[in-house]
């Protein structure tokens, strides 16, 4: 057993750099874990900056300077960032309040289509399954009526991390936006000279990530504002709030299309009931998931590394418990990098040769 555990770490960690690389790994993972919820506005300002590196680029190209340059794609993303602020949150604050006010009067009406099922069909369901799951479902509501009121109480405190997001991120990202190359090079210098497998996995994982997080991006925001159009077009209520969540959706592969289709068309129901509308609501619905999937997904995400579903479903998982919405959002990207780092990890072929002499000796 010592021979072969011995042969794998030489296999592995045969050289400097594969054990630094190791190391480094365990560095962000143990930082990422322990006060990432403290570094959120630094790891917020980076994304933001990555996403506009194309933008900065491109101006740079047409000739202008660099600091002209970093300055245009500031104010832009700054003046979106107010434009959300003044115009969206507040329709969306207002949707979501009515929702929350509408929501006894749609539990009543559920209740009431349960228990006619009893009467309808017999054989297959019986009262008492109605009238325990109509119990389950008041607790369910009676425990998140207690969240709402929870929420609502510490909200101050949320109200101060909003505003210190909305003060440290626009300077954390200008700054990353005009020094970005002297803060990498910086980190560079602090690696060793020769580093083969690192620059192959930076250089895959910066086009790779960029392809990702940019096209992911431009997909939440395609399928949300036509999400949105369609419902409005349609009278559908909440249709913003609904439009945002169909967009939203889009970042759990599989999970969020399935997710989001509930209350879509619970709402539908119970605005129109069993009516054409609803009918209009479901294909239309469907249409835009399946634009969306065959169309849009493989239009923005062509040069992307593909991934088994069930690789992409175990990622969401994992990173989804470990580090939250932003392990969600990065799944894909961080299962990307998985893989990058061990098809770029180096080894030693002999290894398996010198472990089949050691088993024949023995």
């Amino acid at each position: 057993m010592i021979p072969i555990l011995r042969n794998w770490v030489n296999r592995y960690f045969h050289d400097e750099e594969s054990v630094l690389l190791l190391v480094l790994i365990a560095i962000v993972f143990v930082v990422l874990w322990t006060i990432g919820t403290i570094l959120g506005p630094v790891i917020a300002a980076v994304i933001i900056a990555f996403l506009m590196q194309g933008l900065l680029l491109w101006l740079k190209k047409k000739g202008l300077p660099h600091i002209v340059a970093v300055t245009i794609s500031f104010l832009l993303m700054f003046s979106l960032m107010i434009a959300t602020l003044l115009f969206l949150l507040p329709v969306l604050w207002q949707q979501s309040a009515k929702l929350l006010s509408e929501l006894p009067r749609m539990v009543a009406e559920w209740r009431q289509l349960l228990l006619l099922l009893p009467e309808q069909y017999p054989s297959f369901v019986t009262e008492e399954q109605i009238l325990h799951i109509i119990n389950h479902i008041n607790n369910e509501l009676g425990e998140f009526g207690q969240s709402v009121v929870s929420f609502s109480v510490s909200s101050i405190p949320l109200l101060f991390v909003a505003l210190l997001y909305m003060i440290m991120v626009p300077l954390l990202v200008f700054f990353f936006l005009k020094d970005g190359r002297y803060i990498l090079n910086w980190l560079g210098s602090l690696l060793p000279k020769e580093r083969p497998v690192m620059s192959e996995i930076w250089t895959e994982m910066n086009q790779q990530i960029a392809n990702y997080v940019r096209g992911k991006v431009v997909e939440i925001l395609i399928v949300g504002v036509s999400s949105c159009i369609c419902f409005a077009i349609l009278g559908l209520d909440y249709a913003m709030l609904l439009g945002l969540a169909v967009g939203l959706s889009v970042v759990i592969p599989y999970i969020g299309a399935v997710a989001v289709t509930v209350p879509v068309l619970l709402i539908g129901f119970f605005q129109w009931g069993w009516g054409s509308e609803l009918f209009y609501l479901a294909a239309v619905y469907l249409v835009i998931q399946g634009l969306d999937g065959n169309v849009l997904v493989p239009l923005l995400f062509s040069e992307a590394v593909n991934l088994h579903p069930v690789a992409i479903i175990l990622a969401v998982l994992v990173f989804g418990g470990i580090w939250g919405l932003w392990g969600v959002f990065f799944a894909i990207p961080l299962a990307t990098l998985i893989k990058a780092i061990t098809n770029a990890w180096p080894t030693r072929e002999y290894a398996t040769t010198e472990t089949s002499k050691i088993d024949t000796a023995q």
